[in-house]
């Protein structure tokens, strides 16, 4: 195949792009720097674009075969009024100016991976939530909402539009994992605000696992949560990380020190959770590699 990725330099994207290129496919990527890009991975070819300004090149969808869209803002900062626009618009505008090129194309790509987040749940406690369930509230919430909105206006051109519902990726190198790593490698990690708030995560092989599997099979469409089967609560996923590195996790962090990091509004997100269920991809075959907390993280550390 050839697939083009937006986002192709983030966490998700580096993965992604490693994994097309060591199964034969050719990758284009799109990216507001070229030259820092070829330098991170020459083997894609790079096209430069402003995503929030303009549609990308129509010459970087020649001859591509399917698209897979990973860009966005990171969330997981202050949520300044700036921040918030950046996070929103990123998503929004972006992605209503890559579905603009789509839609433009007399040979259109037979399929856009559109990805998404968890976010869209909002904080749901204790239940048990799969893709049938309704939106939440919240700004991430509200901001999932108009991302995958964007993309769906790809199916007026007769697009097979999927849309990966992503939990909290597991990668020693970067995200949520990268950043408890020091702290529990010092032997002072612990539970964040109690630690009772679901933690739906799924590992980086299989992201990128469902990614692929979602491009290749015709028969995979819509919402799929890319989660793994087995939700776990944040006190858990902190005590199977302190057994992965055989250091004690009983070192709590109160819930103001959140906010004082990142301030209340996206501390109050990092004090809710989701417990998600991937149904659909079950139901549609997908078998994932890791399920279960300590296999997943004993792989990674």
């Amino acid at each position: 195949m050839k697939v083009l990725v937006t986002g192709a330099s983030g966490m998700i994207g580096a993965a992604l792009c490693d994994a097309l290129l060591a199964r034969g496919d050719t990758v284009v990527g799109l990216t507001r720097d070229p030259r820092r890009a070829r330098s991170t991975n020459p083997s894609v070819v790079w096209h430069p674009w402003e995503p929030t300004l303009e549609r990308p090149p129509a010459e970087a969808f020649e001859n591509v075969d399917g698209v897979v869209n990973l860009l966005g803002e990171k969330i997981n900062q202050r949520w300044t009024d700036d921040a918030k626009r950046r996070i929103m618009e990123s998503r929004r505008t972006g992605t209503r100016n890559l579905v603009g090129t789509i839609a433009s194309l007399p040979n259109k790509p037979k399929v856009l991976i559109n990805q998404s987040a968890i976010g869209f749940y909002g904080d749901r406690g204790e239940a048990i939530v799969d893709e049938s369930a309704a939106s939440g509230e919240g700004f991430d919430a509200e901001v999932v909402r108009e991302w995958e909105a964007a993309a769906r206006e790809v199916e007026a051109s007769d697009v097979r539009l999927v849309i990966v519902r992503t939990g909290h990726v597991l990668d020693a190198s970067d995200g949520l994992l990268a950043e408890l790593l020091t702290p529990f490698k010092l032997g002072v990690g612990g539970p964040l605000a109690g630690g009772r708030q679901y933690m739906s995560w799924i590992h980086i092989d299989d992201e990128v696992g469902i990614l692929l599997w979602a491009l290749d099979n015709e028969r995979v469409s819509g919402v799929v949560n890319a989660t793994a089967p087995n939700p776990v609560t944040n006190r858990e996923l902190s005590q199977a990380l302190g057994r992965a590195l055989h250091r004690p996790a009983v070192m709590p962090v109160p819930g103001f020190v959140l906010d004082l990091k990142f301030g209340s509004e996206f501390g109050a997100v990092l004090r809710g959770g989701q417990r998600v269920m991937s149904r659909r991809a079950l139901d549609l075959g997908y078998e994932f590699r890791y399920t279960d907390i300590d296999q997943a993280l004993k792989s990674l550390v």
